[in-house]
């Protein structure tokens, strides 16, 4: 099993910055991808980020270029961060662990963490 626990939600105003930090920890030998993923209020979970400990990322098209994944190997530890915030931002945010070859596989998330951007 891999526990994963998310930091650095909260709430900012339109335009702001946030940085999500996720850390690893268990059987890390089992993977080799994390990621973001999010969930509004009625809206069904989408990916924001993913990142491979390669350094192959993929993003959701409508947050390129205001957020950016990044991992820490050594730290088993993965950070997004996220610029220029709006409020169709708002929603859960989860870290998610699992594999990477090709295309990413996820298996273990973390409980998520609050991101409210207010207008």
């Amino acid at each position: 099993q891999v526990q994963l626990v998310e930091s650095g939600g909260g709430l900012v105003q339109t335009g702001g910055s946030l940085r999500l930090t996720c850390a690893a920890s268990g059987s890390i030998f089992s993977i080799n991808a994390m990621g973001w993923f999010r969930q509004a209020p009625g809206k069904q979970r989408e990916l924001v980020a993913a990142i491979s400990t390669g350094g192959s990322t993929q993003y959701a098209d409508s947050m390129k270029g205001r957020f950016t994944i990044s991992r820490d190997n050594a730290k088993n530890t993965v950070y997004l961060q996220m610029n220029s915030l709006k409020p169709e931002d708002t929603a859960v945010y989860y870290c998610a662990a699992g594999r990477y070859s090709g295309s990413f596989l996820w298996s273990f998330w973390g409980q998520g963490t609050q991101v409210t951007v207010s207008s």
